[in-house]
């Protein structure tokens, strides 16, 4: 365990530069200090780790703090009792990858939930399926929707779609493929392939595209310390 006088010291600097509600970053987390620090002093925060060390340490770092188990730092100092929580998320895989013949194609590892998610955030819509009409599925400003399908697109099933559309409303459909022709069948309607639409948007191979809550593994607490860096 780090002397106290470092966390004296870490506290102090947040309650001098932050305030309750104050959001702190860490980009390379460790074993999770920065996050417990701030939790107890009720700020918000985003922490950073690579590998099953988020797993190992800093995740189970703060459940104990959650659960009022972490007794290190400054827990007596504030009177940490316990409480809150947070979300953990891994980065997902990359959306866009180069097949054998270097052309763009969707990473299978997607399905086509987590595709329609990931398109809508790219192009800056909100992901948002409504119950009533299937392509009213991410949604933008005002009257402007986005569609996201990996089947061909038709003049029928273009055309079935347009007549359950209002006159003000507007669509952006994004295809795996579709007829020639038809995206320029409607004003209000335009049509995309995919991995076209995002092509200028993405680094190809990287992992840096969505974020995915998760359920991180639950490790047991062998009784033994943790080696936090505190």
């Amino acid at each position: 365990m780090v002397p106290t006088g470092f966390h004296i010291v870490f506290s102090r600097i947040l309650e001098l530069s932050t305030d309750k509600g104050d959001l702190v970053l860490d980009s390379f987390l460790g074993s999770g200090t920065t996050a417990a620090v701030a939790h107890k002093m009720g700020r918000r925060y985003i922490g950073i780790e690579m590998g099953e060390h988020a797993y190992t340490h800093c995740k189970v770092r703060l459940d104990k703090v959650i659960a009022g188990l972490d007794m290190g730092g400054i827990t007596k100092a504030v009177d940490w009792q316990g409480g809150g929580g947070y979300h953990f998320y891994e980065l997902a895989p990359t959306l866009i990858n180069r097949d054998d013949f270097d052309e763009p194609v969707i990473n299978r590892s997607y399905d086509s939930d987590m595709l329609a998610a990931a398109v809508a955030l790219h192009e800056g819509f909100r992901y948002q399926p409504d119950s009533n009409l299937f392509w009213k599925q991410s949604v933008g400003n005002e009257n402007s929707y986005l569609f996201v399908t990996t089947r061909h697109l038709d003049s029928v099933y273009l055309d079935s779609i347009r007549s359950t559309m209002e006159e003000d409303e507007f669509l952006i459909i994004a295809c795996r493929s579709f007829d020639y022709g038809i995206d320029r069948a409607y004003n209000n309607i335009i049509i995309k392939k995919i991995p076209q639409m995002l092509f200028d948007r993405c680094e190809f191979g990287r992992d840096h595209y969505n974020l995915n809550i998760v359920h991180p593994p639950a490790y047991e607490d062998s009784g033994n310390e943790v080696g936090y860096d505190e």
